[in-house]
């Protein structure tokens, strides 16, 4: 079943964050609903639609930055009451805009997650929950990573409130009181939680930052995973969901929003598996999204707020045809009024535009002037991605992007992101310097864009950190800097479980040095540790390398720490950082090693594959010139063998693969002289002389004798 839908924008507010704009409930069957959005200024804005107008209800005082929104009410009404937190304060309307709720949650952090459900109010800041009833302490917890978001499940069928959250470490954790009941596994880090049905909730629907999507049926004591949804087509983050039937077939659709400006809409075929029925790209990130109807009566409708503050609505309304060439335009009388509204306003926009800039210049002039710089928000992330073992840099700014100058002391690699149209070029680098630069790049932004997304890869052993300047089209100019930490095991992902059988190589640490500093240790080497120090008396982490599939386990507490790795080179660089880390604090360290000789074939034998493929490759990007050479002085290629033809056929998608994976072939080279190196170095042998022997080897690549030199 096809859905149509077509595009209306309503409105513009500030800022705005994640899960900040509601539907009121209907009043009728079919009537329209009230909007509520609240943004970074502190402002809460309730408008509704008359004669196709956003015409305000009500609206707030400018005041802190507000995080989360959501409606309430008593159990058994609709639920219409109006629930934003901004810092640690909670703070209630009535849909006419009367403040009932003032209410302190006490936390030393700011909340960033909340849910109501009847007089209960659960609240969360980044480490820590906490559930109030009628505004009086009930549970508490401290979580291990992270919590990103919060809900309730109520039901007839659970004799409690389960409250679950979703953490940053790639888990769901379900509560009972002020203890943790179980946690439940997803895919990857969970941004956002939405129950399946309010009513009888028993159903989670999670969206995660890697843009995959799943649902989990959660008891009391354990829970079931329905489905899940793969992010095949590398589209961006989930940053919210809902749940509303816009298709008309008596069964909810899953609404779904991203942070690289795609909604979609997913529909439920015979076999109750979630199937795409329509999508649409914003040209911002989609904070909030909500199902209902908001522009006419009986139009059902997909509501977005975006991240710059615009609230669009995907509506099932047919839009006017468009008249030809030939065909006089009727305009009914309101939209004539309308365009003679928009034109008026247009023109006052534009006199006052002058007279600022008039004003400004006589100011800045003047022998009081002080400069004052414009301010404007940021919104980055700096993720790792599974798939390609890259890092993803997203950059989004209110006003339109000038230009952004990337700068870094390690070195990277720039990929290619399909989905970018900046200009970018590279400015000469002098490395050998002391705080040398490896990487100057400068992306210069077409009009009007307002989100880039960049990719870059790093190399593991080396770290530092990337720099962005972010310069938008504002007068007078400015510029922000955003950093970003490459670690020195950058391409590590934590995991829930690793491989016990494999052959591993151990690092074993004993010293003077306390829990919370091993931990910060651990932190600077490596992604995804939550920063905050476990309140246990010890703690084991499980990652995988993103690119070669090794596995790495660290074990540690106060005084002892234990490192195990499939990969001697992993251990080598922790040995190498930790014991740098600890020399800086003068903690003298005693370091022991159990090198397993199987290890090393076995890294090879992971890396075979990779290496084979990106060699065949070459060799055919190689061929094509050559081949289309031949094409062309014979008239046609059916002379060639199959499998030349087959290169030729196929060369458009073979040049744009080795184009997306620059330096693939040499990152690989480098990783097995490294192995080389480390393996020797342990048995305290240097073996650099021997390097381009070991590269003889690899240009005539073979499995069986790479093992041998290893021997």
């Amino acid at each position: 079943m096809e859905l149509h839908l077509n595009r209306v924008d309503y409105i513009q507010v500030g800022v705005t964050s994640q899960k900040t704009m509601r539907l009121l409930p209907a009043l009728g069957k079919k009537a329209t609903q009230k909007v509520a959005i609240a943004d970074h200024d502190g402002i809460l804005t309730c408008f509704g639609m008359k004669k196709g107008e956003a015409v305000p209800v009500f609206k707030t005082l400018p005041g802190q930055k507000i995080a989360r929104m959501d409606l309430g009410g008593a159990a058994g009404t609709p639920q219409e009451k109006i629930f934003v937190c901004s810092g640690s304060q909670v703070r209630g309307f009535t849909k006419k805009g009367k403040q009932f709720l003032t209410f302190e949650a006490n936390l030393t952090e700011n909340v960033n997650a909340m849910h109501v459900s009847g007089a209960d109010l659960f609240v969360c800041a980044s480490y820590i929950y906490n559930h109030y009833c009628d505004c009086k302490d009930q549970d508490y917890y401290l979580s291990g990573d992270k919590i990103n978001d919060i809900t309730c499940l109520s039901s007839e069928n659970l004799s409690r409130l389960v409250p679950v959250l979703a953490c940053q470490d790639r888990v769901l954790r379900v509560l009972q009181g002020s203890e943790l009941a179980y946690d439940i596994e997803v895919p990857g880090p969970p941004s956002v939680l939405e129950l399946y049905n309010r009513d009888i909730g028993e159903e989670v629907l999670y969206g995660t930052t890697d843009g995959k999507i799943g649902l989990v049926q959660i008891g009391e004591d354990s829970a079931v995973t329905k489905w899940e949804i793969d992010n095949d087509k590398t589209k961006g983050g989930i940053l919210c969901i809902d749940t509303y039937d816009i298709v008309g077939d008596g069964v909810n659709d899953i609404l779904v929003g991203r942070d690289d400006g795609t909604v979609e809409v997913y529909g439920f075929d015979s076999t109750n598996e979630p199937a795409l029925r329509f999508d649409h790209v914003l040209s911002e990130s989609v904070t909030s999204i909500q199902g209902g109807c908001v522009g006419k009566e009986s139009y059902d409708e997909v509501l977005t707020a975006t991240y710059t503050g615009w609230v669009t609505g995907l509506t099932t309304e047919p839009q006017k045809a468009e008249a030809g060439p030939g065909d006089e335009v009727k305009m009914s009388k309101e939209t004539q009024s309308k365009v003679e509204g928009l034109r008026a306003e247009l023109e006052q926009l534009q006199v006052k535009v002058l007279q600022g800039r008039e004003q400004y210049q006589q100011t800045s002039q003047s022998s009081t002037a002080v400069s004052a710089v414009p301010v404007f928000s940021v919104n980055d992330k700096f993720t790792l991605c599974q798939d390609d073992a890259s890092y993803s840099l997203t950059l989004e700014v209110q006003t339109a992007i000038d230009n952004v100058l990337l700068q870094s002391d390690v070195p990277i690699d720039l990929l290619d992101v399909d989905r970018n149209s900046a200009v970018v070029s590279f400015s000469e680098c002098d490395s050998e310097q002391p705080n040398g630069n490896f990487l100057l790049a400068t992306y210069r932004c077409q009009a009007n864009i307002t989100r880039l997304e960049l990719k870059v890869r790093s190399i593991e052993g080396q770290y530092g950190t990337l720099q962005a300047y972010i310069t938008p089209r504002l007068q007078p100019k400015t510029c922000q800097v955003r950093q970003y930490q490459i670690k020195p095991l950058s391409l590590h992902q934590r995991t829930h479980s690793i491989d016990q059988d494999r052959p591993m190589n151990r690092l074993n640490l004993v010293g003077q040095f306390s829990f919370a500093e091993i931990h910060s240790w651990v932190v600077f080497c490596l992604p995804e540790v939550p920063e905050k120090t476990p309140a246990r008396d010890s703690i084991t982490f499980y990652f995988h390398n993103t690119f070669l599939g090794t596995q790495l386990e660290a074990t540690y507490c106060k005084g002892e720490g234990y490192f195990k790795s499939d990969n001697i080179s992993t251990i080598s660089i922790l040995s190498d950082v930790l014991s740098k880390e600890a020399t800086k604090r003068k903690i003298n360290l005693n370091i022991s090693y159990d090198i397993n000789d199987d290890s090393v074939s076995h890294t090879l034998k992971m890396i075979h594959p990779k290496l084979e493929y990106q060699l065949l490759l070459a060799r055919k990007v190689q061929l094509i010139d050559a081949l289309k050479e031949l094409q062309v002085h014979e008239g046609n290629a059916d002379f060639l063998i199959p499998e030349y033809r087959n290169i030729l056929d196929e060369s458009a998608n073979l040049l744009e693969e080795y184009k997306k994976q620059p330096a693939h072939l040499e990152r690989l080279y480098g990783m097995i002289t490294d192995l080389f190196i480390d393996k020797f170095k342990f048995k305290g042998q240097n073996v650099k002389t021997k390097v381009s022997s070991l590269l003889e080897i690899l240009n005539n690549y073979d499995l069986n004798s790479l093992l041998e030199f290893f021997q």
